[in-house]
C-alpha cells in the first residue's frame, strides 16, 4: 500500500497551512480558516478514460 495522499490546499479557503487531524485516516485541519475536512477515495469510474483524438477541443 502506498503512503496516504496529502492535499495541496484547503478546499474552503485555498491556504496551504494543512496538517493531519487526529480524527483518523484522510482527515485534515487547516490552520488558516480553522476548518477540518476529510478526503476519501471512492473508486474508479466504470466508463474509464475517454480520449479525444480529433486534434482540438470539444465544444
Amino acid at each position: 500500500m502506498s503512503e496516504r495522499a496529502a492535499p495541496f490546499y484547503c478546499p474552503y479557503c485555498g491556504d496551504e497551512d494543512l496538517r493531519p487531524s487526529e480524527q483518523g485516516h484522510g482527515a485534515w485541519e487547516c490552520g488558516a480558516c480553522n476548518r477540518a475536512f476529510q478526503l476519501k477515495f471512492l473508486g474508479l469510474l466504470s466508463r474509464g478514460v475517454q480520449v479525444n483524438d480529433g486534434g482540438g477541443e470539444e465544444i
